[in-house]
């Protein structure tokens, strides 16, 4: 199976449609919206069309194929207007045999791991890095930011197809690959 993975999205219209885009082209089986969707959030600037009501009219559309968690960003008013679930601080997967603990990272992140076991995948977003790596058996991946990335990254997402996970610019460049082994 498939699955597609979106980060901080920080009410970009403009953003938002092009993960929609990009999404419904890769054939994916589920949208997977690791936290910070409406709001910009003080410490950021505005993002490209910004306009939350766009943004949650957009998501809705998709609300049946949508997985998401709470941002730090993101309010119980927020969960008032969307259609789908995302006031969890995380939650617990399994996509193709591997166990996978998302979050938005501003809880759980890199440096405060959750305990899991080897050959288990943490992701999360709130960086807005683009990250894909392996520490000690445990694999960290960050799809970066799709509105508003950080130290001249490019907008992106990321896709697991199988047991791989790579993340792409919207310009569908692959900026990161890491192959997921089941058993490390």
């Amino acid at each position: 199976m498939k699955y597609f993975f979106a980060s901080d999205i920080h009410g970009s219209a403009f953003y938002t449609k092009k993960i929609l885009d990009k999404y419904q082209e890769s054939h994916s089986d589920k949208l997977i919206l690791l936290g910070d969707l409406l709001y910009h959030g003080p410490r950021n600037e505005l993002p490209k069309d910004y306009s939350t009501k766009k943004v949650f009219t957009l998501l809705n559309e998709f609300k049946d194929n949508i997985i998401a968690v709470r941002g730090n960003c993101d309010s119980e008013v927020d969960q008032m207007v969307l259609e789908f679930p995302m006031q969890s601080d995380y939650c617990i997967c399994i996509f193709n045999d591997i166990y996978f603990f998302i979050t938005h990272g501003h809880i759980y992140n890199e440096e405060h791991l959750p305990k899991l076991s080897k050959g288990s995948a943490f992701i999360y977003g709130h960086v807005h890095l683009p990250i894909a790596k392996n520490i000690d058996g445990i694999y960290i991946l960050n799809p970066g930011s799709a509105s508003l990335p950080k130290e001249q990254n490019p907008n992106s997402y990321a896709i697991l197809d199988n047991d791989l996970f790579s993340i792409y610019d919207f310009d569908g460049n692959a900026l990161k690959e890491i192959k997921l082994e089941k058993n490390i």
